[in-house]
Parts: structure tokens; sequence; C-alpha cells
């Protein structure tokens, strides 16, 4: 049974509020990024917009406001001149966020406008590392002061990297708390990634645990020991992976950033990178499209989706981390990976919107939204979308009109049957993968039948 977790004292909100302001977080992945126009990005709170000043040849991040009327420069364009454009009147700003040109200013009142401090945008340190985008919440005086949140072992050689991202409804510490919690595995991501039957007490330890963060190992490991032990590392605020050398397979680690956005939304990063031990697995993962994968990705992911939106409210109800032991029963050692989280955010991390509210629960539909929430933010879905929804109308047609071909052609009447079929049969996978770009459809494949009846049932 695990030792009760003593509550600490909180210091004043503002304090937390500061506490995650003055780190770095991952916005984008970097190959999401169009360097051709700007993008929007929230981050707690804060309306961003993103885009590449080519003359510095680097990723800017300002404040999504003009500074002239107020309007998102988002909207906005990168001109002629490789800077950003204000959609509204037309202003410019370099990459150190300073005004460059303001049509409506008369020459002689053109370069003391510009230089006014009131025509500066706000400007954000960023930084790109280990494939994503960063930028560092607070003053970026200060970013040079504070580590960036990267993950030493993606430092090494020889990894097969696979990754997605998603927009979720929910607060970013619900979504660490979630991938922390080994234990959920075999039951909510039953015929995903986890087999019911693979349930089993989790008897790990702490390693570590200090205002950074906290590392535990689990010695028996996944799949009761079938796989290796496996160790843990969470970086506060935002950052978690679990690291596991499989028996005969190779190394696997699961890494998760969860960046939040406002009160009850955050976006996550999952990334899997692999080491294998023999080629054939790699040539094998590496051969399934990017925007395939996601597809299988966004079915794990929604495992989980259909109630931590509802469990996070619920807590907040009972008092949130500083009543998480009273408010949940936490009578096993299974518990301790999300026990030692609670702890972390009383004693050092607190919340990242102290006294503000979640927000109303959102319906299935909401929750189940694939392509506002990933799609359209992913070049590799946001292409394949586009040529599906190009192609399959295409092969519909052509389909059709076998039959009429072969009406003119009637010795062509059973080949031209058998292609239509076959047209038919390409534009309904098609139209499948077309919606699962679109939309998840709310029901697990663990709450699936089970297509093997039993022998007693058998007629």
């Amino acid at each position: 049974m695990v030792n009760p977790i003593t509550v600490a004292t909180n210091p004043a909100s503002g304090c937390w509020q500061e506490h995650w302001q003055r780190r770095w977080y991952p916005v984008a992945y970097l190959e999401d990024l169009d360097r051709q126009k700007p993008t929007p990005f929230t981050l707690l709170d804060q309306d961003l917009v993103l885009w590449w000043h080519a003359g510095s040849g680097r990723w800017c991040a300002f404040a999504d406001a003009c500074p002239h009327r107020l309007v998102p420069l988002s909207d906005g364009r990168l001109n002629e001149r490789g800077e950003l454009e204000c959609p509204y009147h037309g202003w410019s700003f370099g990459g150190d966020g300073q005004c460059t040109l303001i049509p409506q200013a008369a020459p002689e009142q053109q370069q003391t406008a510009c230089a006014s401090s009131r025509a500066r945008c706000r400007s954000f340190a960023t930084a790109s590392a280990q494939g994503l985008l960063f930028v560092f919440a607070g003053d970026p005086d200060a970013a040079t002061t504070v580590p960036m949140p990267l993950v030493p072992p993606l430092e090494e050689p020889g990894w097969l990297l696979q990754g997605t991202f998603r927009d979720l409804p929910m607060d970013a510490l619900t979504v660490l708390e979630n991938v922390l919690d080994v234990s959920h595995v075999p039951y909510t991501h039953h015929r995903t990634v986890g087999r019911r039957e693979n349930a089993a007490p989790v008897v790990a330890e702490l390693t570590g645990f200090d205002a950074e963060g906290f590392t535990a190992f689990w010695s028996e490991g996944p799949r009761k020991g079938r796989l290796g032990s496996q160790h843990t590392t969470f970086v506060g605020p935002c950052l978690m992976w679990h690291d596991l050398t499989a028996k005969g397979f190779g190394r696997i680690l699961t890494v998760v950033y969860a960046t939040p956005i406002r009160p009850g939304e955050c976006r996550i990063f999952a990334r899997f990178p692999f080491q294998f031990s023999s080629p054939l697995p790699k040539l094998l993962v590496g051969l399934r499209p990017r925007w395939l994968q996601h597809i299988a990705n966004h079915t794990v992911l929604e495992d989980d989706q259909v109630f931590l939106h509802w469990q996070e409210r619920a807590l907040a109800a009972r008092g949130g981390s500083e009543r998480f032991e009273q408010a949940c029963y936490l009578p096993t050692a299974s518990d301790l990976y999300v026990q030692a989280l609670h702890r972390w955010v009383r004693e050092h991390g607190g919340t990242p919107f102290p006294g503000q509210s979640l927000g109303s629960r959102l319906g299935q539909a909401a929750l189940m939204d694939r392509f506002e929430a990933h799609s359209r933010h992913c070049c590799s879905c946001r292409t394949a979308h586009r040529r599906l929804r190009l192609w399959r109308p295409r092969l519909l047609a052509a389909a059709v009109a076998m039959p009429l071909l072969a009406l003119l052609v009637p010795a062509f009447f059973p080949s031209t049957l058998g292609l239509a079929a076959l047209l038919t049969l390409a534009a309904r996978q098609l139209g499948r993968w077309q919606r699962g770009l679109e939309q998840g459809s709310g029901e697990p494949p663990r709450n699936r039948n089970d297509r093997r009846r039993s022998p007693l049932l058998r007629s």
C-alpha cells in the first residue's frame, strides 16, 4: 500500500502562474509548419502567431494582435519582403517585432511612427529542437536561464521516430496523469494497445522527487513482465516519458508533452521512438504513411478521451489536486505515479490556470472531432484528406461507368463488372480513411462484443 502523501501549503496563485509562464513549451512539429504563411496558436491563454522570418532564418512568435487596431496578425500574410503584414491596414513587422512600414503614414511621419515602442509587437523567445518548435511563455530575457524540456535519450543515434499531436478538450495535468498511469492500459486500451488479461498489480518505486519533477522504476514492467522493466521520468510541468527495452524487440520510448492552451484544453504531442533489434520491424513500421499512422493514434487517444473530459470536472468539484487523496480511493500501489504527480502539483508546480473554471461539458461529437483538433493542422493529414476527397467521387463515377461500357461492348461484360466491384470497394475504403481523418466513432474497441462466441452459445 502506498504511503499517504502529505498535502503541502500552496503559495499564492500568482506564484503558480509565474511558475508555468517561465517555461518552454512545444507548440508544433517543425514539419507541420508552413514557412509561407503565419500560423495561430494559443499558449497559456495567450494568442500567438508563429511565422518564419527568412531574413534571420528563424521561427518567430508574436502576440497575435496588431498594435494598431488589435486584429489577429495570423490572418495576415508574409509579404514580398518576407515580413509579417497585418491584414487590416498593411502594417509590416520584422523579426524583432518592430514595425517597418505604415502605409497610411506620410513620408515625414514614417520613421518616427515606426520607431515608436507602441508600434512594436510583443515577441516571445523561440527555439527548435528534436523536431519541435518551442516557445518560452514568459519574458524572453529570462528564456536563456531556463533549460528546455528535451528528452536526453533522443540525442542518441539510431531512433525511428513516429509521433502525433491533437488538441484535447482537457487540462494538461489531466493528460499527464493519464499517460503516467501505467495501470489503466490493459482495460482502457483493450483491443488497441492493451489486453485485459494482462492487468496485474503495479509494484513500482519512486527513485527521485524534487521541484523539477520525479522518476520512477517498475521492475516487472508491462504485460506481467513479458516485455521488461520500465523507467519513467516526469519533467515539470509538461513532459513525461516511459523508457522500456523489450526482450528480443528493442528499445521503446513513449514520450508525451501536454502544452496548456486554455482552461480545460491542451495540445498533446505524443512521440514513439523505436530502436529495433532487427531491421525488419523498422522496415515494416517505416512503410506506413504518417497520416495512416495518425488515424490509428486517434483511436488510442479516444479510448481515454470519452471519459477524461468528465473525470477532470468531477475531480475539480471535489477540490482538485489539493484534495486528491480525499476525493479518490487509492488502496493499491498502482496509483504511485498519479499520486506523485499530484504531490508535485501541490508542493512545486501548482496548476496552469488557478481559480479558473473548466467550462461546460462537451457533447460526444465535439469530443470525437478529429479534423479541427488535428487534421487541418497536420501537413500529412491535411494533404491526405484533400486527395481522398478528390479521388473517392472519381472512383465512384468510374464504377458507375463500367456497366455502361459493358452495354456498349458486350464482350467486356465480365471484366467490366469485376472492375466496377473493385472500384466500388476502393472508393469505400477511401471513404473510411476520409472519415478517419474527420471524426471518431465514440465507440471504443474495448466495448465491442467479442466475436468469438462461447461454445454453449454456438448454434
